[in-house]
């Protein structure tokens, strides 16, 4: 493996400028473009798409739902009472 020098290109460009990539602030091509990235993100002009706001992150949309609403999801023996 071959060590590269900070201040060598490392063969991609810049995502923010478009000049070759430095080695010492890879993937930016110097420590400003890296900051100019950071400031993006952190003021909200970067977004990740998501899913559906509601949606329970381990897959149960039903009981996501019923939280929102205020609702309790009853035990498994008030099922049996109520449909009796």
């Amino acid at each position: 493996m071959s060590e590269q020098k900070p201040d060598t290109p490392t063969g991609g460009r810049c995502p923010i400028c478009g000049k070759p990539a430095m080695a010492a602030s890879r993937p930016f091509c110097s420590k400003r473009c890296g900051d100019i990235d950071l400031a993006r993100w952190l003021s909200g002009s970067y977004a990740i798409a998501g899913g559906a706001a509601d949606a329970d992150e381990d897959g149960d949309d039903t009981a996501a739902g019923e939280a929102q609403k205020g609702g309790r999801r009853p035990a498994p023996d008030e099922d049996a009472e109520n449909d009796a």
